[in-house]
């Protein structure tokens, strides 16, 4: 049993404005595996004085920015010496298995040593070459902190999503409170064991799990200057119009429903083999997963085969078995949530080709969803529309590729995509006509040194390497 009874707030250990404390259950068997306090509103109100109180006194801000770089440096090194412990504690908590969160260690080492270099060659200051060299004027350009960052995250990659935002926040010389999932309340409350090791200042840095109203709250709140989020469409809408009201700087990654587009000329074994991990990483429980397979008529059905023994092959299961490709979703109501599109795909006439609203033979106990492929799928149907976040494929037959690129872009969403071809070149010519925000051929991984986010109803802004950290800071333009 895990136990947090306190919360992490300015740096320090504190007690929760509520006593009690939160059961952390298993998606595996519901079993209660930890506790933890969760913030209340007056827990927020201490969390944002002392980050303004940090930011105002102005210690952290000021600090020339080599020796942020140490400090995150230092974070970096110690969160990889601590990978083996990160991952197990995201499997017991969220269900995802072991070979995902093991697989994504090393992602949050090349996310971070991204976002490092990147401050090391960012314009902090830089003087303007004056339009007309006989002016007596001269302008100097600074990149200075923008204040209190709220930073909130999701339940489904926390340690992704959290350092995605502190990392760059914290090198600009911000001040953040970092609201995360009640779910994650266990690695989230080990990654502020990890910050309270690295040497911040007194008030920079608080990681509170917190409920939605808690949340709202605090994105709410007069201190705050920026908001940072991830999470679905409908709580960024939100989130953006409080942001509005307020003229407060917001960024937000968002939901997704990606196409992954077969062109003909493609080796559908390999295309196959690497949608195993593009349309099904995190158990489906990914705004990047590429959930709509775009398949030529000419090969459709071979296409559909080969994603149905792809999806019967995998084992579904306990996290923490080495062999469970796929485990359970995180809760109870996710669970019912991701049955309900299966059944509601039979409903629209959809092709059940294998899987189905049961559960699993012999994991009743847990949040455990059958992975499931529907073929015969028209791109109107809520299930090709709407973000499932769950194991549920769809097959979509098209004609040529500008009807690909026609289906692909059909869609609210544009945060990622795929294209799979023989020729490389063919492939760059589609991939540039996708309107998302990040788009991969022929399975290659995401770059973190380049610039994360969506088009549409996926996002406003980006995230990663020197974008992601320039969008911690304001322009000041000093004249002379």
């Amino acid at each position: 049993m895990i136990t947090y009874d306190r919360l992490f707030i300015g740096g320090s250990w504190v007690e929760s404005g509520d006593p009690e404390l939160l059961d952390i259950t298993s998606p595996h068997d519901r079993s209660v595996i930890g506790r933890a306090a969760q913030a209340q509103p007056a827990d927020v109100d201490r969390a944002l004085a002392a980050a303004r109180a940090s930011f105002e006194a102005g210690g952290w801000r000021t600090t020339p920015p080599a020796q942020r770089i140490a400090v995150l440096r230092r974070f970096n090194a110690l969160r990889e010496r601590e990978a083996e412990k990160i991952a197990h504690l995201i499997s017991l908590e969220n269900g995802s298995a072991g070979w995902f969160t093991r697989a994504g260690q090393p992602g949050l080492t090349r996310q971070a040593d991204a976002y490092l270099k990147a401050a090391e060659e960012f314009g902090w200051e830089e003087a303007l070459v004056p339009s007309d060299p006989a002016s007596p004027v001269r302008s100097v350009v600074r990149r200075e902190a923008i204040g209190v960052v709220a930073a909130v995250i999701p339940w489904n990659s926390p340690f992704s999503s959290a350092t995605t935002k502190i990392i760059p926040a914290l090198l600009a010389g911000n001040s953040v409170v970092l609201k995360v999932s009640p779910e994650n309340s266990l690695s989230m409350g080990f990654l502020a064991e990890l910050l309270e090791r690295v040497g911040l200042p007194e008030g920079v840095i608080s990681v509170l799990p917190a409920d939605r109203e808690t949340s709202e709250y605090l994105v709410s709140h007069r201190e705050v200057d920026k908001i940072a989020f991830t999470g679905s469409t409908r709580a960024g809408r939100r989130i953006a119009s409080i942001a509005g009201e307020r003229l407060k700087r917001v960024s937000l990654e968002l939901g997704g429903k990606s196409a992954a587009i077969v062109l003909p000329d493609a080796d559908i074994e390999k295309a196959v083999a690497g949608l195993k991990f593009g349309s099904l990483l995190n158990n489906g429980e990914s705004c990047i997963a590429q959930t709509r397979i775009l398949a030529p008529r000419g090969r459709y059905e071979e296409v559909v085969a080969a994603v149905k023994e792809l999806v019967e092959s995998l084992k579904v299961g306990d996290p923490g078995d080495p062999d469970t490709f796929i485990g359970p979703m995180i809760r109870p109501d996710q669970q019912e949530r991701v049955r309900g599109y299966i059944r509601l795909g039979i409903e629209e006439g959809a092709r059940l080709v294998t899987g189905g609203p049961q559960i699993p033979e012999g994991l009743e106990k847990g949040n455990y969803v059958t992975p499931t492929v529907f073929a015969d799928v028209d791109n109107s149907m809520r299930i090709a529309q709407e973000e499932i976040f769950g194991p549920v494929l769809v097959v979509i037959a098209y004609d040529d590729e500008d009807d690909a690129v026609r289906i692909a872009n059909d869609s609210e969403y544009g945060l990622s995509g795929g294209v799979w071809s023989a020729d490389e070149d063919r492939a760059l010519a589609v991939a540039r006509r996708v309107r998302t925000g990040t788009v991969t051929v022929n399975g290659a991984p995401i770059a973190f040194d380049g610039p994360f986010g969506g088009f549409k109803a996926s996002g406003i802004g980006r995230e990663y390497g020197a974008v992601g950290l320039g969008a911690y800071t304001e322009y000041k333009t000093i004249t002379v």
